[in-house]
């Protein structure tokens, strides 16, 4: 095809060049596509993660991410779409490693509090306990908490998945949180 021989000096629009990967999946043109977006993608990286390497590491990880993704999703304006791409991975690092953090300081308590059998009996009754909790939610909570949380999903794909306004789904997830901690604080005075 004689438009992928000049592709690196493209006048093509960027309607145009989606248009084309998504007819033929050659990673050329994405590539190409991409490449008009680094500079932004690096600078919405880098406000997010805050360090240079991830921000490097994000902006190759978001081209990977995109490879399948555009191919899926009915994109109008990319660069709008894009930047929302990249807003979104760099949450769900920031959630990763913010759970990562709070889950390597559980363990240090729990390990200096609990160097006995107790501590893994006390984790499995807690999981049991959460289980009976997200089983008393609404339908729709228990959908977007796990779709949410076990998934990391985004608000706006829980939206599309669920076919429910994003507002909606925010609501859902706040509410459901609230009902979460409210049975589970319920339960651990009960006992």
């Amino acid at each position: 095809m004689s438009f992928l021989k000049n592709l690196k000096n493209s006048t093509a629009t960027d309607q145009e060049l989606v248009r084309l990967y998504k007819q033929d999946g050659d990673i050329r043109v994405l590539a190409e596509l991409y490449q008009r977006y680094m500079e932004l993608l690096y600078a919405v990286c880098i406000k997010y993660l805050k360090e240079q390497e991830a921000a490097k590491d994000a902006v190759m990880a978001i081209f990977e991410e995109l490879v399948p993704k555009l191919l899926k999703h009915e994109v109008v304006h990319f660069s709008g779409w894009l930047y929302m791409v990249a807003k979104n991975f760099c949450l769900m690092q920031l959630r990763s490693q913010k759970q990562m953090h709070i889950f390597q300081d559980t363990e240090i308590m729990q390990l200096t509090e609990n160097l006995h059998l107790n501590g893994v009996f006390d984790k499995e009754e807690n999981l049991n306990q959460l289980s009976k909790c997200m089983d008393a939610l609404s339908p729709d909570q228990k959908q977007t908490v796990q779709l949410f949380y076990l998934q990391e999903k985004c608000y706006k794909e829980i939206a599309l998945i669920t076919d429910t306004d994003w507002n909606k789904v925010r609501s859902l997830i706040q509410n459901a949180r609230r009902n979460l901690k409210n049975c589970m604080e319920k339960n651990i005075i009960s006992d």
